[in-house]
C-alpha cells in the first residue's frame, strides 16, 4: 500500500487508540524548544578506533587472560 500523504499526530492516535476522550490533549512543542540528546560523531576514524581498541586491551586483567588448566 502506498500512502498519499503523511498522517497527523491526531490521525495516528485515532488509528491506534480510536477516538480520544476529553482527558487527552495533543500539544505542539515548537521546534526550537525541543530538547535534542547529545550525539556522538557520525563517524570514527580507523586510527581512533584502533587506539580505542588498544586502550581496552591494555586495561585487561592478566589473570583473566591465562588459559584454564586442563582437568
Amino acid at each position: 500500500m502506498t500512502r498519499m500523504r503523511a498522517l497527523s499526530e491526531a490521525e495516528c492516535y485515532a488509528r491506534c487508540y480510536g477516538d480520544h476522550d476529553d482527558s487527552v490533549t495533543i500539544i505542539r512543542v515548537p521546534v526550537e524548544q525541543r530538547a535534542r540528546p547529545a550525539r556522538e560523531p557520525d563517524h570514527v576514524s580507523g586510527e581512533r578506533l584502533r587506539q580505542s581498541f588498544e586502550e581496552r586491551l591494555d586495561t585487561r586483567d592478566p589473570d583473566e587472560l591465562a588459559e584454564p588448566e586442563a582437568a
